[in-house]
């Protein structure tokens, strides 16, 4: 891979030569520090010239001097050439699997105890690496993969289409999470239909979970009726505790006294939780990342791997 000042040179050649000349005043001394031919350097300086359409040098002695536009001109290029530098720089240590940053976005109830995990096993390997957290719904955190605010993201469902990489890794098992004086909390079981009468405790509309919810609902025949609808599990959790409503969850949940939570019966009593990345080359750290999740899905929780997919 090209050094950072290789990188300089490919993106803004022709002012780093003019910044040059200016330096030394001279043609040839500028072209033996850029390495260059002096053919080249003086090409390099009539290309910039004529873009500009303004003279920027004169013959001076035995060498040259910049004309009052030159040196403006020289001025600017100095400035943007090291903001260049210092942006090549940055760029090459957030790709770095050593010291890069990795964007990740992930769903509110995975930040207890999944992320931290994953986080963990790849710092183990690299320890200076940096992370970027989103924590959001599913439909905010797509889009911001979309922008490219976040690399990759885990979430539930997974995303269809052809701009998308989607890898499923667990079988995330649902519970119903009831008050603890619930008249069916004695049940080791139970279906959607056993609390169809039932006011709910819901997810937002655009989260990954009420998504799933809403499905599992007309799957079984259950029209909810809406007690509240939050954004985070623990809000959920203590909603139902003070008696509100039953709520589905995903397991397991943080332990509470006044809250049981029971298995689900029926078709459908998991959620898919897998990784999702742009169709295009990701960053080298993210790469990495991307590969401990891929290959350590057990991390996630508890719960069956997922079968493969795109």
């Amino acid at each position: 891979m090209e050094d950072v000042d290789g990188v300089v040179q490919a993106l803004a050649g022709p002012l780093r030569v003019l910044v040059t000349v200016a330096d030394h005043g001279h043609v040839t001394r500028a072209a033996q520090e850029l390495r260059l031919g002096q053919p080249t350097v003086s090409r390099a300086l009539a290309r910039v010239q004529d873009a500009v359409g303004v003279p920027l040098l004169v013959p001076h002695g035995r060498g040259v001097r910049l004309t009052a536009a030159g040196r403006a001109l020289s001025d600017a290029a100095r400035r943007a050439l090291g903001e260049v530098e210092r942006g090549v720089r940055a760029v090459r240590e957030d790709d770095s699997p050593d010291t890069g940053r990795v964007a990740l976005g992930f769903l509110h109830t995975l930040g207890a105890a999944a992320v931290p995990a994953l986080v963990r096993a790849f710092r183990q390997e690299h320890p200076a690496a940096r992370f970027q957290l989103t924590q959001d719904s599913a439909g905010t955190l797509l889009a911001q993969l979309a922008d490219g605010h976040v690399d990759l993201l885990l979430t539930s469902p997974l995303p269809r289409g052809t701009a998308w990489r989607t890898r499923p890794l667990l079988e995330q098992p649902l519970v119903l999470a009831l008050p603890a004086e619930h008249p069916l909390a004695g049940r080791d079981r139970l279906a959607l239909g056993d609390v169809a009468g039932e006011d709910f405790v819901l997810f937002e509309h655009g989260y990954g979970l009420r998504e799933t919810a809403d499905a599992m609902f007309a799957e079984a025949g259950v029209v909810p009726r809406v007690a509240f609808e939050g954004q985070d599990a623990d809000t959920v959790r203590g909603l139902v505790a003070a008696g509100l409503g039953v709520a589905l969850l995903p397991a397991p949940g943080d332990p509470r006294p006044d809250v049981v939570e029971r298995p689900l019966a029926g078709p459908s009593t998991s959620r898919t939780v897998g990784l999702v990345w742009r169709d295009e080359e990701l960053p080298r750290v993210a790469a990495a990342f991307r590969d401990v999740v891929l290959a350590r899905p057990e991390l996630l929780g508890p719960g069956p791997v997922a079968h493969r997919g795109r």
